[in-house]
């Protein structure tokens, strides 16, 4: 048994997963700072803010489900090279771990404007959901390769 396939299945998890952390805590500060403005200027707090500061977490459960689904079983089985394992772990998880830092920033300037205006929720989560849509295809590609 090659150790290379174990190494991209868990790989891919583990970057995915450090993308949400960076995404959450990035969005985290953006819906924070609005609070914060809120709370100065007398203004209620929307609790819809934290819809943005979790997107990013998303991508830690599609890197997940690419190991668990898709590269453990394919590398125990034998049906896929322990290099190619590999290959798509890194790639995939590196994919997924930008897309939470995009989000990040996405939700971090919606938190922003929404805390502000009060206005515009559906089109911020909108440009939330294009970067997730990156993730999303990084593990069906991932998935089916």
């Amino acid at each position: 048994m090659d150790i290379l396939g174990y190494i991209g299945a868990a790989v891919c998890m583990g970057i995915a997963a450090i993308g949400s952390a960076i995404g959450i805590g990035i969005a985290g500060q953006g819906a924070i700072g609005a609070w914060k403005r809120c709370y100065l200027n007398n203004k209620p707090a929307p609790f819809i803010l934290t819809v943005f500061a979790g997107a990013p977490l998303t991508q830690t459960i599609y890197g997940f489900l690419l190991m668990k689904v898709t590269l453990m079983p394919k590398v125990i089985s034998g049906e896929m090279a322990s290099g190619t394992a590999l290959g798509i772990g890194i790639a995939s998880g590196l994919a997924m771990c930008m897309s939470a830092i995009a989000q990040g920033k996405a939700g971090a300037a919606g938190s922003d404007a929404l805390g502000e205006t009060g206005k515009g929720f559906a089109q911020y989560i909108m440009v939330v959901g294009l970067c997730e849509s990156v993730a999303l295809f990084a593990m069906v590609f991932g998935m089916i390769a």
